[in-house]
């Protein structure tokens, strides 16, 4: 893959309603080529946040070193996508973007080389998994500082959900260029339970140096990708029943480019306040149960704060008590902002058990800072409690401008406990409810999942339905159901073909809901691949990773040895700024990761008949890399204690 870069080196800001400037990554073009089976070839790049207006290009095609021939017959001012019909398979071929701005044409800033024996459809990603282990979810960062996305990879062996007992491998993080050439490796120990409630990591540029950083919990005996040893290498925490319930607990930022512990502190919260060794009676009494269960449920993500810079959320709980703490990682030192304790002041007695197996940031009051949408409540930038809906827990949750019908963003949300409402719609800002969708369940439980998505276009905003609770049909964003039958599956959504509407994505296939005639048309099943989490049948990732708006999806082969980036082969007439210049977007694929995964949404509509988001990003210069500290330089490798 090119390593051609923008050639202004910066920090790629958005203003936003308050004129604040939010740090936001430098990407390259993210020229991207696939081979198709008829023997042509597609080729798809970015449109930036930093692009001039009126931006267009021309894409070269060098042959085996051959003098470059443009592909184009005009300079494309449309959609960044295009089939090259006078591709040959099985030849070097390179394909330059070179920019036109007022008519001039600029050098080459993105590139992509397909290799002569490159597969039909999608891209290949070797792995060197280890053995026993499984590759599971990924995220991305940039995290050499060259304008493309790295792959930060969760390996697991044998793993266990919270309210089970059992042995569990240690957990594994990996990083990998697309190409396959394995960086480094980090193994958490088995001071750390596998399981999708356990590790949640962020990967994001957090101190604005333009290399991403990873944080994570972790524990004595954690391995970086040095070969250091975080707290005490022999100490053994784990009990009888498979439990991890004391011992010390840490929050680690580890350096993107070597996997180096840069910074460990102590976790917060931790599982006692008063001792690393808490009885189940002391459990008990603060998190709800002594048996590890409703302690051992986190959550994280990433929010702009203060309107400019990110913020590690870090978070402990959903059941009962919930409990999110937010971290600066600045100059080397790592810093507690903030602590939220719905425990802590009787008057955040109803924010106690609104958690979901997963978060959502957002700016839901338009004020230029995000907040934190745990679920059934909002935690406000400031860490103080925004909102209670006070409709308890639920898996599935969707946060973005899901009707542009209504002003700001909305949510889209299921609940499980008995006697709730099953599913509901509210002002993100509010919490005001719009409508809400009772469950008529026998059993008196609600749903397990829900999507919420633009499937139809004969209605303005998104299509939401859910399987369980007894709740039937597919509903329109002013809760009226629009159809008796819904689409098989409510897993997961990608932006795939050339239309605005969105597709289903479920297991390891995508496709096409049919309006009129009430059935799902598949467009691609990803052969020899396969899912992750179970029955949420979730890609390893899905997001707008490289070439044009659209998304792409990862899968991870069968045989756990590769991972398949599929790019869509659908021509689309549309234009559009990368999504991961959209800030709501981009925190979502920090978190997609987290809990029970869930899609992104973008923080404007995106669906017929849109209104195209102006950008209005600037480039600010970087500090100088030569002053910036090192790996080595950012000790101790043990916690603050």
């Amino acid at each position: 893959m090119s390593r051609i870069c923008l050639a202004l080196v910066g920090l790629i800001t958005l203003t936003t309603s308050v004129s604040a400037q939010r740090w936001m990554e430098q990407l390259d073009r993210g020229v991207v080529a696939i081979p198709r089976k008829d023997g042509s070839c597609t080729v798809s790049w970015r449109v930036l946040g930093t692009d001039a207006a009126g931006v267009s290009f021309n894409v070269y095609r060098v042959v085996e070193g051959e003098i470059p021939e443009r592909v184009n017959f005009k300079p494309v001012s449309g959609a960044t996508f295009l089939v090259d019909e006078a591709f040959r398979h099985g030849t070097e071929t390179t394909y330059l973007v070179k920019p036109l701005i007022n008519g001039e044409e600029r050098a080459a800033d993105g590139s992509f080389t397909v290799a002569t024996d490159a597969p039909f459809d999608y891209l290949s990603i070797p792995l060197q998994t280890p053995e026993r282990y499984t590759p599971n979810d990924a995220s991305v960062g940039d995290l050499d500082g060259d304008g493309q996305y790295e792959i930060v990879l969760h390996q697991t062996g044998k793993g266990r959900d919270s309210s089970q007992g059992g042995m569990t491998d240690p957990p594994i993080l990996q990083a990998y260029e697309f190409d396959g050439t394995k960086l480094w490796e980090i193994n958490l120990g088995k001071n750390i339970r596998e399981g999708a409630h356990y590790t949640q990591f962020m990967v994001y540029d957090l101190d604005g140096d333009g290399i991403a950083e990873v944080a994570c919990k972790t524990a004595d005996g954690t391995v970086d990708g040095v070969g250091a040893v975080i707290g005490d290498p022999n100490a053994n925490w784990v009990n009888e029943g498979g439990r991890i319930l004391a011992g010390p607990e840490f929050l680690t930022i580890f350096n993107g480019q070597t996997g180096a512990a840069m910074k460990t502190v102590d976790y917060i919260p931790a599982r006692h306040p008063d001792t690393e060794t808490p009885t189940g009676k002391q459990l008990d009494r603060i998190w709800g149960d002594g048996y590890g269960n409703r302690v051992d449920r986190f959550l994280a993500g990433v929010a702009y704060l203060d309107g400019e810079k990110p913020s590690l959320i870090m978070c402990r709980g959903y059941y009962t008590r919930s409990v999110l703490a937010a971290w600066n990682w600045r100059e080397g030192k790592l810093e507690n902002v903030w602590t939220f304790d719905s425990s802590s002041d009787p008057k955040y007695r109803a924010f106690s058990g609104q958690g979901n197996h997963g978060l959502s940031i957002n700016d839901v009051d338009n004020d230029g800072k995000d907040e934190i949408v745990y679920g059934g409540c909002t935690i406000d930038d400031d860490g103080t409690g925004l909102y209670s809906t006070r409709l308890g827990h639920g898996d599935a949750l969707h946060v973005g401008d899901l009707d542009p019908t209504r002003p700001g963003l909305e949510v889209f949300r299921i609940q499980e406990p008995r006697g709730s409402a099953g599913a509901h719609y509210n002002e993100a800002a509010t919490g005001k409810m719009y409508w809400k969708l009772p469950s008529t369940s026998r059993r008196g439980e609600g749903p397990g999942r829900g999507l919420s998505i633009d499937i139809d276009p004969r209605h303005k905003g998104v299509e939401s339905w859910v399987f369980g609770g007894g709740i039937r049909g597919l509903y329109n964003s002013d809760g009226k159901r629009i159809s008796d039958r819904s689409p098989p599956s409510c897993n997961f959504a990608a932006w795939w073909d050339g239309d605005l509407l969105r597709e289903v994505l479920d297991k390891n296939w995508i496709g096409k809901w049919d309006w009129n005639e009430s059935k799902l048309e598949r467009l691609l099943t990803a052969e020899n691949c396969t899912s992750s989490n179970g029955t949420k049948a979730t890609p390893t990732l899905s997001a707008d990773l490289l070439g044009d708006w659209r998304e792409e999806v990862i899968w991870r082969t069968k045989d756990k040895n590769e991972l398949r980036l599929y790019v869509t082969p659908i021509p689309t007439e549309h234009r559009m700024t990368t999504l991961m210049h959209d800030p709501h977007y981009r925190l979502a694929i920090a978190w997609q990761n987290v809990g029970y995964n869930q899609p992104p949404h973008t923080g404007f509509y995106l669906g017929p008949g849109m209104d195209m988001p102006k950008s209005n990003i600037q480039v600010v210069p970087l500090p100088n890399a030569d002053t910036q500290a090192s790996s080595s330089e950012l000790e101790p490798q043990t916690a603050e204690r």
